[in-house]
């Protein structure tokens, strides 16, 4: 894709060489403890993929839409059947949320295992990968699937601003309960006053959110 996705309306409060050098310190910092840290968990999620479906693939990588409408593939564990994309075109006409984006919260394509792990946000730790690569941060909006850029108003394009995130404003502020018009507004908000300690309040309140969230799936 490369189309200018250019703000027109909003106006980054702090996009100063200080900010975006301490925010990439913190990303590689946090994402290499996160990798290292964690990863006996991410050894007990994969065997539990592969004896749930052995045929398929334990990572799902998926293409999104970064920062100025540059595509990357995005990592997550499989929470899905492996045919889960050509499923999709049968069940768009069950979207729960309005705007360019797909939510179903009884996505029959979700396996057992799936279930679980999206709940928890498990699904989304792979991420860190491409937030060591540069193309993601720890947080930022929810990157975009390339068919949602394509429906996106100029308005909403002022998302793509900014590197895309593991977790943001929306996922802490209500997540599937939320529809595209509000996870935009809610991304705005955040590029237009962004800070350190605005990124550190997010990531607090993401970990509050995984202990105990209801809003995921």
């Amino acid at each position: 894709m490369t189309e200018n996705y250019e703000a027109q309306a909003i106006v980054r409060s702090n996009d100063s060489k200080y900010y975006l050098t301490m925010k990439r310190s913190i990303d590689v910092t946090g994402a290499l403890l996160g990798l290292i840290f964690l990863s006996w968990l991410f050894i007990i999620i994969a065997i539990l993929i592969k004896i749930e479906d052995p045929k398929g693939p334990i990572l799902f990588t998926q293409k999104r839409v970064g920062k100025d409408g540059k595509e990357f593939n995005m990592y997550k564990f499989r929470s899905m059947v492996s045919n889960a994309e050509e499923l999709l075109k049968d069940l768009l006409k069950f979207n729960e949320v309005s705007g360019a984006m797909f939510k179903m919260k009884d996505d029959p394509r979700i396996t057992k295992v799936g279930k679980f792990i999206r709940k928890t946000s498990i699904d989304e730790l792979p991420q860190l990968l491409n937030v060591l690569k540069g193309e993601m941060s720890l947080v930022g909006p929810r990157p975009a699937l390339p068919r949602e850029v394509e429906l996106y108003t100029s308005h909403d394009k002022q998302r793509l601003k900014v590197i895309p995130g593991c977790t943001g404003l929306w996922q802490v502020s209500g997540r599937s309960n939320l529809g595209f018009k509000e996870m935009v507004e809610l991304d705005l908000h955040y590029i237009k006053d962004s800070s350190i300690l605005f990124d550190i309040k997010i990531i607090y309140k993401t970990v509050i959110v995984l202990f105990g969230s209801k809003d995921a799936y």
